[in-house]
């Protein structure tokens, strides 16, 4: 690979990274024979004002693959991407890097962390029970500020509550995050709190929580500092009991759930992970492509001592392949002899599933491992009133509040 392409690959990187994806497209651009930059009076790729290209068509059935519309089809229209994506081959640069890239050139999302984009619907959001509230805040620290929503459910009355705090997937937000999973729902069932911490465009330009960067994989730095900052503010404010504090996510949420567990084991009594990654599964954009499409080397718990944590994931997940659920739980293990009890069952929507169980020698839960067969990337027993859902179950919301019932810290 030539020295000029080199340099240009490396701030292509850079760019990415902080979500400035012209700017990295427009980096590689320069740096090939052919792709010259486009005139200002050229015409552009035709799209409507404010919205997003996509230059895909959607799978046919749940979990399957995008694919380039047909060449008669007005989506298929010349892109600028094309000559980039000749000029990559021919500069040597590796099939799974130009995959990638492509997905970023073409409008995807950043690394693909979420599959094609998808909108949310825009309903309108369900009415609060009365005296519940769902609050707007924020939170500020030395690694900077976020903002994220809170839900306090009408049963309380200033006693300690358990909190849940939910990691959105790329695209989404806490509105979308909250109405997919019911969590606010569950939370008004059994009286507990649900944060929901939101990630910024400046931060990613798909709203996707950075776990692939090795800073944002450490206690006290980046982004796990921004999270747990924003449950000590909560304890901070409401009398939550310190030793039912959890936290969950899917996908790239679930990989952040993942690294919040092994770096603040004393803070999380338990974690829930959905089509996530371990911590450590990827230290750069490009491992953590490779890291989604075939797993990735995730590091052991800092502890010594498993991470009480339940995993769901689809086997025919076409964008974290399912064998990071097998990594996620083999590090919240981390080392440990376990137990173990295997059951099979079917959800009354139709999807079968295979639940592993490893308990300590006295009995008790530590990790739960659900593979829903036939599956696809999203949130199993979801409502459709949010994005990345899965109606026909089983339902990992309950099962997740479920197994943290079971576990709290000492």
């Amino acid at each position: 690979m030539n020295s000029p392409f080199k340099k240009a690959m490396a701030e292509a990187t850079r760019l990415t990274r902080q979500g400035r994806l012209a700017d990295a497209m427009a980096s590689l651009r320069g740096a090939l024979p052919g792709t010259a930059s486009r005139p200002a009076d050229a015409p552009r790729h035709r799209s409507e004002p404010g919205k997003r290209t996509i230059d895909l068509e959607p799978p046919a059935a749940e979990g399957g693959a995008w694919t380039a519309p047909p060449s008669d089809s007005p989506r298929a229209e010349a892109h600028p991407w094309t000559g980039i994506a000749e000029g990559l081959a021919q500069a040597g640069v590796p099939e799974a890097m130009r995959e990638f890239l492509g997905r970023v050139g073409q409008g995807g999302p950043v690394a693909g962390f979420e599959g094609p984009f998808k909108p949310a619907p825009g309903a309108p959001a369900a009415p609060l029970p009365d005296g519940a509230r769902f609050e707007e805040r924020a939170f500020a620290g030395e690694a900077g500020r976020r903002s994220y929503k809170l839900y306090v459910p009408s049963g309380y009355r200033g006693q300690a509550l358990p909190l849940v705090v939910m990691l959105h997937g790329c695209t989404q937000s806490p509105d979308d995050f909250a109405a997919g999973t019911q969590m606010n729902a569950l939370a008004e069932e059994q009286t507990f709190l649900v944060a929901y911490p939101a990630q910024t465009k400046a931060a990613n330009a798909s709203k996707c929580w950075n776990w692939f960067n090795a800073d944002d994989q450490q206690r006290d730095r980046g982004e796990p500092a921004l999270i747990a900052g924003i449950t000590r503010q909560i304890m901070g404010e409401f009398p939550v009991d310190p030793g039912r504090v959890y936290v969950a996510g899917l996908s790239a949420g679930g990989a952040a759930a993942a690294i919040m567990g092994s770096t603040y084991p004393d803070l999380y009594a338990a974690v829930g992970v959905h089509s996530g990654l371990a911590c450590g599964a990827a230290r750069d954009v490009a491992s953590a492509f490779a890291a989604m499409r075939q797993g990735g080397p995730a590091r052991s718990g800092r502890t010594g001592k498993p991470v009480p944590t339940i995993v769901f994931h689809g086997d025919r997940d076409k964008t974290v392949n399912p064998v990071n659920g097998d990594q996620v739980i083999a590090q919240s293990k981390a080392g440990s002899d376990l137990r173990q009890t295997v059951s099979r069952g079917e959800s009354p929507g139709g999807v079968r599933y295979t639940r592993t169980v490893q308990s300590d020698e006295e009995g008790h839960p530590v990790l739960e491992h659900w593979v829903l067969h036939g599956a696809g990337h999203a949130w199993s027993g979801g409502s459709p009133a949010g994005t990345y859902t899965d109606p026909r179950g089983p339902d990992a919301s309950r099962e997740m509040l479920r197994f943290f019932r079971e576990r709290r810290t000492a």
